[in-house]
Parts: structure tokens; sequence; C-alpha cells
């Protein structure tokens, strides 16, 4: 008894603080909210026997509205409900009541809302239920009930019930005696029959049943007239009942996650309908009966067996929202276009090559989902960037011939000395090696130098002149240091040659030269083709080059299923989130998935679900290559031929362009301007008159000649929009540049560029106008530059002038630069750091920063530049941790490129290896990364 009335005083003592504290006016009721961690006496001052004794406040009585919900209440103190004569509403949800308080039952006379959700209640007292006679509105959803007392039916004026996430297996009979009952919801409990109470209950406007097994529905459903929505989701419905097409006031109807295979006929009669989710279903055609329904503004077919749309559908004329994502369509229906009042248009993952004509007069969708179909007319990379570029290439496709390119893309990865520069010289210029044995740096016999990569490197290969198909072959360099930037080379609709050397492969090193690099490809482009190749294969005896070929065949298995299961069980966890609601997930900053809304939630199961289905295009088994066997060679090329021409693995390998698209990307690469590094947007504008494009038809096609990766240009970026950066094979050698970390390399080049000997002898050239610096100079620049460069490997900063100098002769003007810096920054890549942003800096010198080359743990590189020392600093205070971790691999780098995308949110910034301290404003800022995961005290909005 005494833990009793401790229990009862600290509650007396809850409502008597917030009484004088939180007491507020809504609705013409007077208001009490209590809540236990606003500030109310702890455990210790209620223990204490100097604790005051209870003294309510005089104008108790008057409260109308109570809510004492989230305060881990088990009971209330007896009597108190007598002194609220007022009361109308009492809110106790989220506590931990195991029963009604026999309070409640004192309250009965008056109170008309009553909230006892989230609890532990097992039973309900008869004996309080039967008081509340006056009840309007009853809560009493996520408990644990198995069973409603018959005195619910006594509640005559009530109009809301709630009970769902219970364990109610039927509903009392007297439930049909509730004629006032407008709202009821069932949801997520263990009926197993449509309860035929509710067929008594003709007030009823909104029903929810969902999730409970119903398996069928009664014939004379269609007594509930009155109703407005309806849930039936997950019931495990089969078919409809013609009675159920009775129901003429249905304005929202959820039959989702059921087995529908058809609607009745009359279905057509629910003409007030106008939102109808028959998402995942058996539905294999397209239901005729919903055609008539003219008033029907959404439409949810998601995840069916559809394989046409009927062009009837245009007379669905108020339609807002159509999805028809995940189906079996290999085509719309012209009419499609008709429905220009669409907003939602959802249509990934089915089998559409080709879009209607006129697509644009779709102006108003807003929401535009086409991922994961075989498009070529347009492009994925058009039909990605939304309606209005769709309609400029229809438009285009209109005024100019159209022109079919059958090119692929093809990456070479693997790990350093891999052989893949070899592989690839041998398969693009159709000849074999005398000699192999060093990998990346293998030697070829006579009279070609030894092929050592250069970091990334571009090809085009002509696989088949006949075909007019063409390769355009990526080098990516296994070396470490160009990790930061092979990200940017990795995108969908391209073959993934993974080259591992087998003279040298081990099981143990299977994590680093193939499992690390599958990661890398499928977190980057989910559902990937992926070829594995084994180089080397003339250094291995027939044993052993099967058993080592079987082995990454058989780890490649292990791995995708261990991920498999990872996903499946993180895909657990967010149901598990999603089960305990929202409000419950914000009751403690411990909980998984804290504050997160059911919305993103649900986004985030959708996007483990589509990771699940979307597992790499591992092509089997792992074929081994010797370049020094022409047949071997042979039979790649055949092999890469034979994958990029299968229709299923690369449907929109023939992609249809306008021919003026096709004509300008030609002219971008044609002399004089192919030398140059940049166009203005005027000098491609000039490019795109020869090409049959007006200004106003421009934009188009760099959009999608920037997606498909044949050029860069930024629409979305103030300091890049009126550039075009069509050079990439120049900006690669740049990029190459910033990611050879070999010291000596960098000094000479530094050296070279700082004389006028440096510049001739660039060009082959003398010069004899020029003397020859002092001695001493030289040793006194060759000093400095060698200090720049050894801070640039350990902090990652160089300045401005210093930049310039060692992109000679790649750079001619200050313009160039100041272009490439931003260039570098969009790409993540280095960003100012002593320069803010929209601000000159009145002539002092500017710094770029390099992530990815700072080797200091603790941040204190920058103290000297802007003159403070954060090295050290602690920020002690109450810290907002937002952590992130990724389910099987930190992406390399990542971190680097995420430390200059959150600059122009901080200031004063000092970053370490693996950790930023900054600040927001006035609030300090820790960013830190860690394997496996990154964490961060910020993150940018």
């Amino acid at each position: 008894m005494a833990g009793t009335d401790s229990g009862n005083l600290k509650t007396v003592r809850l409502w008597r603080d917030a009484a004088l504290r939180a007491r507020k006016l809504r609705s013409n009721l007077r208001q009490l909210s209590l809540s236990a961690a606003a500030g109310c006496p702890g455990t210790d001052q209620l223990d204490s026997p100097d604790a005051p004794q209870l003294v309510l406040p005089a104008n108790i009585g008057d409260i109308e509205v109570l809510n004492l919900g989230n305060n881990g209440l088990e009971e209330v103190p007896d009597g108190l409900g007598s002194a609220l004569g007022s009361l109308r509403v009492l809110v106790l949800r989220r506590n931990r009541f195991a029963w009604l308080p026999p309070a409640v039952a004192e309250l009965g006379h008056h109170l008309t809302e009553l909230d006892v959700s989230h609890n532990r209640l097992s039973v309900l007292s008869a004996e309080v239920v039967s008081a509340l006679r006056e009840l309007r509105k009853l809560n009493l959803s996520h408990n644990q009930l198995p069973a409603l007392p018959a005195q619910l039916g006594a509640l005559v004026h009530l109009e809301e019930l709630d009970v769902s996430f219970n364990r109610l297996a039927h509903l009392p009979d007297s439930l049909s005696c509730l004629s006032r009952l407008r709202t009821l919801d069932v949801d997520h409990n263990q009926l197993t029959a449509f309860p035929w109470q509710l067929l008594q209950l003709a007030a009823l406007e909104e029903l929810d049943v969902s999730s409970n097994r119903l398996r069928g529905l009664p014939e004379d459903i269609s007594a509930l007239r009155a109703l407005k929505i309806l849930w039936l989701s997950g019931t495990e419905l089969g078919t409809l009942p013609s009675g159920f097409c009775e129901l003429a006031s249905l304005e929202s109807l959820m039959l989702d996650n059921n087995g529908l295979q058809a609607l009745p006929a009359q279905f057509s009669r629910l003409q007030r309908l106008k939102m109808l989710n028959l998402s995942s279903n058996l539905l294999e055609e397209f239901p005729a009966a919903l055609l008539p329904l003219a008033g029907l503004e959404e439409l949810y077919l998601s995840r069916n067996q559809l394989t046409s749309v009927p062009s009837l559908i245009s007379g669905l004329g108020r339609l807002l929202t159509l999805w028809l994502d995940n189906n079996r369509l290999r085509y719309l229906p012209d009419s499609i276009v008709e429905l220009t009042g669409l907003e939602e248009l959802v249509l990934q993952g089915n089998q559409i090559a080709v879009l209607p004509d006129n697509f644009g007069r779709l102006s108003r969708v807003g929401l535009w989902k086409i991922r994961d179909n075989p498009l070529i007319q347009p492009p994925y990379e058009v039909c990605m960037k939304g309606i209005p570029y769709i309609a400029a290439y229809q438009k285009e496709l209109a005024h100019s011939q159209p022109a079919v390119q059958p090119r692929l893309k093809l990456l070479l990865m693997g790990h350093k000395a891999a052989g893949k520069t070899l592989l690839r010289r041998c398969l693009t210029e159709d000849r074999v090696e005398g000699n192999q044995g060093g990998g990346d740096k293998e030697k070829s016999h006579p009279p070609s130098p030894p092929p050592v990569s250069k970091g990334i490197e571009v090809t085009s290969w002509t696989a088949d002149a006949s075909r007019g198909l063409r390769f355009i072959v990526y080098d990516l360099a296994g070396d470490d240091s160009y990790e930061v930037i092979q990200p940017f080379f990795l995108s969908p609709g391209a073959l993934y040659v993974l080259v591992v050397n087998l003279a040298t492969y081990e099981p143990l090193r299977f994590p680093t030269t193939v499992g690390s690099f599958l990661h890398r490809v499928g977190a980057r482009v989910p559902h990937a083709v992926v070829c594995v190749v084994g180089t080397h294969a003339d250094l291995c005896g027939e044993q052993e080059l099967e058993e080592k070929c079987l082995d990454i065949h058989r780890q490649i298995a292990l791995q995708e299923k261990h991920d498999a299961e990872g996903l499946s069980r993180l895909a657990q966890v967010v149901d598990e989130a999603l089960a305990r609601d929202f409000e419950l997930r914000s009751a403690s900053p411990h909980a998984a998935y804290y504050g997160v809304s059911d919305k993103n939630l649900r986004r985030r199961k959708a996007h483990f679900q589509y990771l699940l289905n979307h597992r790499l295009q591992i092509l089997s088994p792992v074929l081994p290559v010797s370049c020094r066997d022409p047949r071997q060679l042979q039979r790649l090329r055949d092999k890469l031929l034979s994958v990029a021409e299968h229709r299923e693995i690369f449907p929109n390998l023939h992609r249809v362009l306008p021919r003026s698209w096709q004509v300008l990307e030609e002219l971008h690469f044609q002399p004089p301007q192919a030398q140059r590094l940049w166009l203005s947007w005027w000098d491609s504008a000039r490019l795109g008159l020869q090409a049959g494009l007006t200004e106003d038809r421009l934009q188009s096609a760099l959009s999608y000649l920037h997606e498909s990766g044949k050029l860069l240009y930024f629409e979305d970026s103030p300091a890049l929009k009126e550039h075009v950066f069509h050079n990439l094979s120049r900006l690669i050698d740049i990029l190459n540049l910033f990611f050879q970390r070999d010291p000596s390399l960098l000094l000479h080049k530094l050296l070279l560029g700082t004389s006028g000997e440096g510049e001739a002898e660039s060009r082959g050239e003398s010069s004899p106008l020029m003397a020859p610096p002092a001695p001493s100079q030289d040793a006194l620049r060759a000093t400095q530059l060698h200090h720049y460069v050894e801070g640039f490997l350990l902090h990652g900063l160089l300045p401005a002038h210093v930049i310039r100098l060692l992109l000679k002769p790649h750079i001619q003007a200050q313009q160039d630069l100041q272009l490439l810096l931003e260039l570098l920054e969009k790409m993540g890549l280095c960003y100012c750091l002593n320069k803010a942003k929209g601000k000159p800096l009145n002539g002092s010198t500017a710094w770029y920063k390099f992530p990815c080359y700072v080797q200091n743990e603790v941040p204190h590189a920058e103290a000297w530049i802007n003159g403070t020392n954060l090295a050290g600093q602690s920020f002690v205070a109450e810290q907002l941790q937002i952590e992130y971790s990724f389910p099987f691999t930190f992406p390399p780098s990542l971190f680097a490129r995420y430390s200059v995308q959150i600059n122009s949110h901080v200031v004063h910034r000092s970053d370490g290896k693996l950790q930023i301290f900054a600040y927001r404003g006035k609030v300090p800022v820790v960013v830190s990364g860690r394997i496996p995961g990154l964490v961060g005290f910020f993150k940018p909005g």
C-alpha cells in the first residue's frame, strides 16, 4: 500500500503543478496538459519528508480537458474524479495502465471523450464501462484486449470507437446497439470473419477492418449504405460479393494486399468513389468496371500483373494520381496524354520501351517515377529528368530524323596490378601480347612500351563495325588514391568487367580483390551487370585455375546470400518500427527510428525491398583469359558482344535520338573546339545552330549529353551553368594529376610550371630569350614547392597559385583555373578554405582543401591560415547525434566528399582524417566517420 500511496501522491502533484503551469484555453474548453518531462518534481523530492502536502487549486473543477499522456502512470488517485466536475475530455494514452482506473467511472456522467490507447489493458471493467453513459469518443487501440465487455453496447451516444491493434477474435453482440456509431476501427486484430454485428450499424460512415483474416465479405454488406470510407487492406479477400457494389456512398476504398483477380461488373455503380487502392493483388487485366467511374481522383494499381492499360482510361478525366508501377506493362495507350490533370504518375518496374507522343501534355505531373523500364524512346537519361524534358525530346524528334546509336559504356574495375590496362589494350587494339607478367604494368612484346596505367583512361572501341556497336571503355585505376573519383564513373546501363589476377589470387584475398568492388558497384548501381574476368590464366596450372575460379564463384554466392539476409533483417526492423507507430517511436530517443515519420519509414522499407529485388546481375562462370592466347581474347570479345546485344540484359542499347542531338555531340568533338578545355554556353549555341537546334531547344540536348556521360553541363549550378565541359579526356587527365600521390612527380610538374624553360620543355622547344635563374633562386624555389607538396600530401592544402602551376599546360587563363576549381568543388573533391561564400578575398591567397589527402587524425592544419586553433577543443554541450550506418561496407572516400558538401553550412572548420570541428552559426558541430558507419552531430538541410 505504501507504494500505491506514493504513486498516488506523485500523480496528484503532477496534476497540481501542471494546473499551476500549463492551463490554456482552446475551443472554449479549459485545458490542462501534464507531462512528467516538463519539469515536474522528481522521485527524490516526492520521497522527501519535507515534500509539500497536496494542495489542489481552488478552480480545478473548471478544467474541461485533461491530458495525462506519456507519464508512465499505472493508476490515478481515488476521489479525484469527483473533483473534476466539469471534465469532458480525458487523455490517458501512453501510460502503463493494466485496467481502467476506477476514477474514470466517477467521471461517467459528464465525460464525452476518453483515450486510453497505448497502454497495457488486458481487460475492461464492466462496471467502469457501463458508467461512461455520455461517452461519444472512445479510443482503446494498442492494448492487449482479447475481448470487449457486453456493456459497451450500452454507450448509446458513442460516435467513434477505436479498438485497433488488440487481440480481439470476435466482437460483442451488443455492439449492434450502437446506432449512432459513425467511425469504427478494428484493424490489426484476430478476426476470422466479417463481424455480423456491424451490419446493424446503419449510421456507420468509416470502417477499418484491415489486417484481419476475413477471407470473404457477407452478401448483405450492402446494408452499410452510409459508408464513405472503407479499409479492407490485407484481409485475404479473393472475391467481392455483388452486394458490395450497393455501397453507393463510398468515396475512399482500400483493397490493397489481397488476392483479388477481378472486380464484379457492378463495381461501376460506385459512382461517388474518389480514391481506390487495388495495389498488391493478382489482377492480370485492367478492371473494365473502373472505366465508368468518372469521379475517380486517385487510382493505385501497383504490384499486380497487368500487361496493358485500355485506351478508354482517358475517360477518367478527374484523375490526379495514377500508380501503375511493378506490373508487366509493355506500352501505354496514346490516350493517356489526355489525362491532363494528372499530378502523380508512377510507372517504374514495367517493360515500357516507348512513351506515347505528346507526353508533354501531362505538364502538371510533379511525382514522376519511370526507372527500371527498358526505355529507348525517349532514353532513360531523358525520362529521368521529368515531363518537360520528355516534351522537348519528342518535339525535337518531330523536327529531326531519328538516329539509333548502339553504344555501351564498359568499365574495367579491379585491384591494382590486376591486369586491366593490358587487357584493355589487347581487346581494343585487337592484338596479342608476347609476354604477360606484371599486372597493369605488364610488358608487351615488341615494339610497344610497357602499358603503365595513367590513372583513369577512356577509350572508344568499335567492337562490331558491321552493326555499328561501339563500347566506350573506362579503365578505372585500382590504386586506392583514385577511390574518391571512381563513383562518378559508375552509372546505370553500363557493363562492368571486374578483373582479377588469378596468378596472385588467394581465397583470403577475396574481400579486397572481388567482394569490395561488388559492394561498391551494387551500392551505386543496383542491378548492374557484372562480368568477372580472370587474367594471367597462363601462369596457373589447369587444376589451380579451376579451383580459383570455383572459389571466386562460391564466395560471390555466399556474399550475395549474406547481403540479402542483412537487407531482410533491416526491412524487418523497419516493419517492427512501423508496428509501433510514430507516437510510440517518438516517446524515447533510444527507440529504433526515433522520430522518423511513417511516410519516411515506408519509403525506407521500399528502398530495402528495391535493393532485395535488384541484386547485381553477376554473369557466371568466371572467365579466365591470357593476353597471350588469341583464342581466349576472341572468346572474351564474343562474350562481351553477346551480353551487350542481349535484349533482356541491355534492352535500351538501341536508344533512339533526334538526329540533331547526335550531330551536336559530334560537333563538340571536332576541331577546333575539340582541343579546348571548355566551351561557353554561346559557343555550344553556335554549334547547336549548325546541328539545326535553336537556342530554346539546346538545353534539353545538353542535358541528355550530360546524363549519358558524353560531357558535363551543370544546369543547376549558378557558377557553372554558363559553361559546357566537353573535353572529358583532358578533365580526366587533370583529375589524374590530383590523385597521383607521387611527391617527386608532383614536384617535377610544379618546377616545370614555374619557369619559361619548363613551359618550353613541355612543348619540346628551347627558350633562348630567357636567362636561366640563379642556382640559389632554383634551390629556394624548389624548397618552397617541396613544402607545398608536403602540405598537400599530408593536409590536403594547396594555394590557388600553386594549383595553377600544377595544371600547366592544361589551363591558359585565370578563368580556366576558377572554373576548374568550381567544378572540383561541385564534384565534392575540394573546397575553398578561407573564402566566405559570395565574398571577395581582398587580396589574400585562396587556399583549397582536398579532404581525401588529410592524414592527421586530429584537426589542426588550418589553424595557422584562419588565425584560430580548434585542435584539442572539446565541445561539452548538449548534443544532437545523427547516425547513419551502411549495411555492407563504408563507401570509400565518402567522408571526404561529405566533408566538401557541408562546407557551405558551417564556419570556422578544422578537418582531420575522419573528423571535422566547425560551427553552425554559434553552435559547435562535430562530424566524424568510423568504419563501418558514419556518425555526425549535424546534418545539413
